[in-house]
C-alpha cells in the first residue's frame, strides 16, 4: 500500500488556486520514490475549532493563507510545528515573537507538567473584512461547556498571549464560563486546568544565566505579591523551577523573562512564561530589586565586552532529541535541558567573567542601595505611585524590606 501524505490548506476567502491545487493533487495518483517506495497525496481544508494542545494532527504539511491576520489558526500552526513536526508554508514564527501559547506547546513537547489546555476560537468577530466569509465556510460550531467539562472545573480562562493578568478569570461553573467568554470579546482565549490545592506559587525571574525564584502571592496587592521567603521550595523543586525558566529562555532565545509555576506535592507545573517586560519595579519587587539590577548589569556587561552574538532563531533539534528519547526519564531530561541552557548562555564563561572582571559588582550594588541616590529614587517612586496620604506607610513598608536586604547582603559580604 502506498504511504498517504495529507496536505492541509488553511484558507480565507480565496477559492481559485485552492480549487486548482486540490484538483491537480487528486490527479497525481500513486507516486514512486527513488528508493522504490510508493506514495500518494491527498488534501483537506483546515477548519477552525477548539483544539487540545495534546491533539495529534493528521496533516504532514500545511499551506497557510490565513494565519497572518487570524490568530486562532496561527496558534494551531505553532502547536503542530512545535509538537508534531508538521511542515508549514510559511513559518508562523515570523508573525510574532513572544506569547504564552508557543511556550505551552514547547514545554508540552519537552515533557513538562503543563496543565491541560485548550485554545477556543474568538467569541466575537475580529475586525477584518474577511471574517464573515471565512467564518461561514470554516468556523466549526462547538459546545464550550463540553470543552470545559473535558478539562474539569474549576479552570482558568486567559488570553493566549498574556498581558499582565488582563482578561484572566477563574471559572467555577457553566454560568461563569459563558459570562467570561462573552466578556472576552476579540481576545483569543485558552481554557486551562486549575491546579487545586497547590503548595506554593513560584515566580522565577531570569536574566541571562541568572535566575531568582520568588514566592509569589497573586491575590495580594502588588506591593505584597513577592514574599520575602527563603527555602520555601525543596532543593529538587527549586532546581526544577530554575531549569524550567532557563529552558524556556534558551529555547526561545529570550534573555530577560519571568516564568510562573505552581508546586504541588513536589511536582512543578509551569503555567505562565513569556513576559516581554518582566516586573522589576521597586514597588513590587522591593527586596529582590538589588539582585535584579546586579544580574542585569553583569549580563549586559558580559555581552558587550565579550562580543556575544545574539541567536534569534529557534533551533528545536537538540531539545526535541532529548524530549523524544524514551530511554531518558524526566529527571534525566531536565538535566540534559539544563546542559543545553548552560551551553546557550555560556554559563561557565559568564561565571568566570564575573569572577575575574566583575568581582566588585556585588559590593557596588550594596553601596548603591545603602546610599542617598537609592533613597531618593525610592521616595520619588512612592510619591509618583501612591496618593499623598499613603506616602508614609509605603516609605516604611519598602524601606523596611530594603533594610532587610541590606542586613542579609551585608552579612553575606561581611559588611
Amino acid at each position: 500500500m502506498p504511504t498517504n501524505h495529507l496536505i492541509g490548506l488553511m484558507l480565507g476567502a480565496e477559492e481559485d488556486w485552492p480549487t486548482a491545487f486540490e484538483s491537480m493533487a487528486r490527479r497525481l495518483g500513486v507516486l514512486t520514490a527513488p528508493d522504490g517506495s510508493s506514495h500518494e497525496v491527498t488534501t483537506e481544508r483546515v477548519t477552525i475549532e477548539p483544539f487540545n494542545l495534546r491533539d495529534k494532527p493528521r496533516q504532514e504539511l500545511v499551506i497557510d493563507r490565513l494565519a497572518y491576520w487570524y490568530y486562532h489558526p496561527r496558534e494551531w500552526l505553532k502547536k503542530v510545528a512545535l509538537m508534531d513536526d508538521v511542515y508549514t508554508l510559511n513559518s508562523p514564527f515570523t508573525f510574532q515573537s513572544m506569547e504564552k501559547h508557543s511556550a505551552y506547546c514547547a514545554l508540552l513537547r519537552l515533557g513538562m507538567n503543563v496543565p491541560e489546555t485548550v485554545l477556543v476560537p474568538y467569541k466575537n468577530p475580529v475586525d477584518n473584512i474577511r471574517w464573515a466569509s471565512t467564518s461561514a465556510k470554516y468556523n466549526k460550531s462547538f459546545d464550550i461547556e463540553a470543552v470545559a467539562q473535558g478539562i474539569g472545573y474549576p479552570l482558568f480562562m486567559k488570553p493566549f498571549d498574556g498581558g499582565g493578568w488582563r482578561g484572566v478569570s477563574r471559572i467555577k461553573d457553566a454560568a461563569a464560563l459563558h459570562a467570561a467568554y462573552d466578556d472576552s470579546g476579540e481576545m483569543l482565549m485558552h481554557l486551562q486546568q486549575s491546579i487545586e490545592g497547590f503548595d506554593v506559587f513560584a515566580r522565577s525571574l531570569t536574566i541571562g544565566p541568572e535566575t531568582m525564584t520568588m514566592k509569589f502571592q497573586p491575590d495580594e496587592p502588588m506591593h505584597n505579591r513577592y514574599a520575602v521567603s527563603h527555602g520555601f521550595l525543596s532543593d529538587a523543586a527549586g532546581a526544577e523551577a530554575r531549569t524550567i525558566a532557563q529552558t524556556v529562555n534558551a529555547f526561545f532565545r529570550w534573555e530577560f523573562n519571568s516564568c510562573e509555576m505552581l508546586v504541588k506535592d513536589g511536582a512543578v507545573y509551569p503555567i505562565d512564561y513569556a513576559n516581554a517586560c518582566p516586573d522589576v519595579a521597586v514597588t513590587s519587587l522591593h527586596y529582590y530589586v538589588p539582585w535584579a539590577m546586579g544580574a542585569l548589569l553583569k549580563w549586559s556587561t558580559f555581552c558587550v565586552v565579550t562580543g556575544r552574538k545574539a541567536r534569534t532563531q529557534v533551533d528545536t533539534g537538540p531539545w526535541f532529541r532529548i524530549a523524544d528519547d524514551d530511554a531518558l526519564d524526566y529527571q534525566a531530561k531536565l538535566a540534559a535541558y539544563q546542559e543545553l541552557a548552560d551551553d546557550h548562555f555560556t554559563t561557565d564563561r559568564y561565571r568566570e567573567f564575573c569572577d575575574t572582571t566583575l568581582p566588585h559588582v556585588d559590593e557596588l550594588v550594596y553601596d548603591w542601595v545603602t546610599g542617598s541616590e537609592f533613597a531618593s529614587m525610592l521616595r520619588s517612586t512612592i510619591q509618583q505611585t501612591y496618593p499623598t496620604y499613603e506616602w508614609e506607610k509605603f516609605e516604611a513598608h519598602f524601606g523596611g524590606l530594603l533594610d532587610l536586604w541590606v542586613k542579609d547582603e551585608g552579612s553575606r559580604l561581611g559588611r
